[in-house]
């Protein structure tokens, strides 16, 4: 069953002895809340948990300003000064408190009554409507949650979407929240602690010289390696431009073309491919296996009377020329 809500309690009750109230309450008593718009949310003991989780894990006190100016203010560059500091979180029967340290300027305020409500400003996932992390707070006079000590007005903001890359270094998986990454970096960050305090174990640890010189060699091999594949490659785009050109799939002017083509394996097996369908456009000519036809010039008449006078036939002057 949802829990309507009925208070309507101001802040100015919560006034006493001439002062603005420490504690003031930020969300009612889940499991469902519900704002004065008909807007419903989720704030049972998981978001109860998550909402402190995230305090605590970014370790910084959350402001309450004035009309929301942190988010409609600050991200145009105008100013949005605080008018006190969310310095703890408490949950109370299922609700949200928080303890304020107020500045002079805004207990002045609430204690004449020129602002009586309080504004929270948090994040939720919007499959489950959980709320998870409380962002800010603001006094106003315009209220939408009815609460036992404020009567706030909700105001919405996105889900953070989180750095896959950020996620994968804390090893969580793509559909993390915020609160699981802050949790996580709570976890590292007391880990790394506590290291800190603890005399290190040399056997987990290699003089800096020789992590140095393995790291050389991890170099050297992979540039080793990467000279054995370029040559094997290389090796293996001579033998298909080789096959291509006996085969009459290319001219010899395109080699050079096709050697260029292939210089890394996608570019290899592209000219394969084309070579398979490629028509033979530089047929043998099988002039390399002929002997160039004997023949022989007659002698002219000076020739044939050097020869007469000699005594030598005619065909032996010839190869007497030759």
């Amino acid at each position: 069953m949802k829990t309507q809500l009925a208070l309507n309690t101001d802040l100015s009750a919560t006034v006493s002895d001439g002062k603005a109230p420490e504690w003031v309450e930020l969300i009612p008593p889940g499991p469902n809340v519900i704002g004065r718009d008909g807007r419903q949310w989720l704030f049972d003991e998981q978001a109860g948990m998550l909402v402190q989780s995230s305090f605590l894990g970014r370790a910084i006190d959350l402001p309450i300003d004035w009309e929301h100016a942190t988010q409609h203010r600050a991200s145009k560059g105008e100013s949005a000064p605080a008018a006190g500091w969310i310095k703890q979180l408490e949950l109370r029967s299922g609700a949200l408190w928080g303890l304020v340290d107020w500045t002079p300027r805004a207990s002045e305020q609430v204690i004449n009554r020129e602002y009586r409500f309080l504004s929270p400003v948090f994040d939720f996932d919007p499959d489950t409507t959980r709320i998870a992390r409380l962002v800010s707070a603001g006094l106003t006079n315009k209220p939408n949650f009815l609460l036992t000590a404020l009567n706030q007005e909700t105001t919405e903001n996105t889900p953070v979407k989180l750095s896959p890359a950020l996620l994968a270094l804390l090893g969580l998986p793509d559909t993390a929240t915020e609160e699981q990454a802050l949790a996580a970096t709570t976890q590292l960050k007391a880990t790394a602690q506590a290291a800190n305090t603890e005399k290190p174990n040399l056997a987990q640890f290699v003089p800096r010289a020789d992590y140095d010189a393995l790291g050389v060699r991890a170099t050297n091999a992979e540039q080793a390696l990467a000279t054995q594949k370029k040559a094997e490659h290389d090796k293996q785009v001579d033998a298909a431009i080789t096959s291509a050109s006996q085969a009459g799939k290319i001219t010899p002017s395109t080699v050079e073309y096709h050697r260029a083509m292939c210089q890394d394996e996608a570019g290899l097996n592209r000219f394969k491919e084309f070579v398979t369908a490629a028509p033979i456009v530089a047929a043998p000519s099988d002039l390399d296996g002929k002997k160039p036809q004997v023949t022989a010039t007659a002698l002219n008449a000076e020739e044939q009377q050097v020869a007469k006078l000699l005594g030598m036939s005619e065909a032996d002057f010839v190869k007497g020329k030759a």
